[in-house]
């Protein structure tokens, strides 16, 4: 009787997110919740033992090779194309000289250097395909977002994603030894729109800096931010484009203000953000919008900030607006909801999971539903402050660290099943120690 082997946990990863940098601000350009996914979980891996090297497109020139964020964790720019300039658009032409960068930095290294390619958003992902595949290594890949899914839930005046991008989904679900997704939801999309087989999908829900977003003074936040302290506060936090429906708060704030006048003194509408994707190509114009509604006086329009500016402004907040057409998961709405503000959501994608029964979902994008839903978190101190109670609590069971645990025992899964050269015997085979990589 032969015994089963122990299982073999990776000792280096490489993690590939081509198009955004995880230590872009999130919020401007495309840096947005994939931005903090991957450094956060990275972060957690290395604590865990695991070092990663986080593979990134060069955008500046002042940008060093290397940068080492902390103990195990190492970005390292890939000069492919033109710094800036290039849109994500753009990037599908320039995969061959990522790809290219990659293999002259493992080149330094002995085989057997990487222990599994871990790839993010498409791109990555065929980049990562090439990459585990000339290195005999597991590839595993996480969406994040899908072009089938966004097509299905377009809001009006959007682009539809290429069809090019869906044909290179497809690619790397094909490919991937394991595919990750956020929410029990996303598995199924995978499995019913890109024939994923349920065997080799796993879920791994995101998680939430639980120290920086945790609850505070709502008067101490309002104060710091310059807001008066009996403001009616309503938010938006993210990327400014269609996908994320700002306008849909615009348009439901007008109309609260239209049933109660009252509140015309005090409301302010936060919009918090950058442009981005098609929100760049065909501004949305959301100030002129504010200004057809009558409301452009009590707009406030904030570019993005860092991770504790953030949080003071969602403890600052009566409510968080996360009005997305479509939402792999909704990072935004657990970080309000650990800082103890209520949230009110569209019902779609992952922003079931994230919400869960502590805040409100809105079924649809119509603004008498979506008035009507703020008005009843912010005319009710009573509801307000029950759900800030439930927000909190759901909020501790999104930690990273949870993430990171759940993403380990996938890549175990993964290594169970070896390529043509087990690379856990890679250092025994050549006799050639492993190396760390100028």
């Amino acid at each position: 009787m032969t015994s089963e082997a122990a299982p073999v946990r990776p000792r280096r990863v490489a993690m590939v997110s081509v198009h955004t940098s995880p230590l872009a601000q999130p919020g401007t350009g495309d840096a947005g919740g994939m931005n903090v996914y991957v450094l956060e979980v990275s972060r957690q891996l290395a604590r865990l033992g695991v070092e990663v090297d986080l593979f990134t497109r060069t955008t500046s020139a002042a940008q060093p090779d290397v940068v080492e964020v902390e103990p195990g964790v190492v970005v390292r720019h890939i000069a492919a194309g033109p710094y800036e300039g290039l849109s994500k658009e753009d990037l599908p032409g320039q995969l061959c000289a990522f790809a290219a960068g990659m293999m002259r930095v493992a080149a330094h290294a002995p085989p057997g250097y990487y222990d599994l390619v871990h790839s993010h958003y498409w791109l990555s992902g065929q980049v990562g395909w090439l990459a585990a595949d000339r290195w005999g290594v597991p590839l595993v890949h996480t969406m994040h977002t899908m072009a089938r899914v966004k097509n299905l839930h377009l809001a009006d005046g959007d682009d539809p994603e290429p069809r090019g991008r869906e044909i290179g989904e497809a690619q790397v679900v094909e490919a991937a030894d394991r595919l990750v997704a956020n929410t029990e939801r996303e598995a199924r999309e995978l499995v019913e729109l890109y024939d994923a087989d349920p065997a080799r999908v796993a879920v791994a829900e995101p998680g939430v800096d639980l120290v920086t977003f945790a609850p505070g003074s709502q008067t101490e936040a309002r104060a710091a931010l310059g807001l008066p302290p009996d403001a009616v506060l309503l938010l938006f936090v993210g990327r400014i484009q269609p996908l994320k429906g700002p306008d849909v708060l615009l348009r439901a704030a007008a109309e609260l203000v239209r049933r109660r006048p009252d509140l015309r003194e005090r409301m302010v509408v936060g919009i918090l953000g950058g442009a981005s994707g098609s929100g760049v190509r065909s501004p949305m114009g959301l100030d002129a919008l504010a200004e057809r509604l009558g409301i452009a006086d009590l707009v406030r329009f904030v570019p993005p900030v860092d991770r504790p500016t953030l949080a003071a402004w969602y403890r600052a907040a009566d409510t968080v607006a996360v009005p997305s057409h479509s939402e792999s998961f909704g990072l935004v709405a657990v970080e309000a909801q650990a800082c103890g503000t209520p949230v009110v959501a569209a019902n779609v994608g992952g922003l079931p999971i994230a919400v869960g029964d502590a805040g409100l979902l809105v079924d649809g994008h119509d603004t008498a539903d979506w008035a009507t839903a703020l008005g009843r978190v912010v005319l009710d101190p009573e509801a307000r402050a029950a759900l800030s109670r439930r927000a909190v609590e759901h909020a501790q069971g999104f930690g990273w660290a949870a993430t990171a645990e759940k993403l380990l025992e996938v890549y175990t899964q993964a290594l169970s099943r070896p390529k043509d050269v087990s690379i856990n015997d890679a250092e025994r085979l050549t006799g050639i120690p492993r190396a760390v990589i100028p």
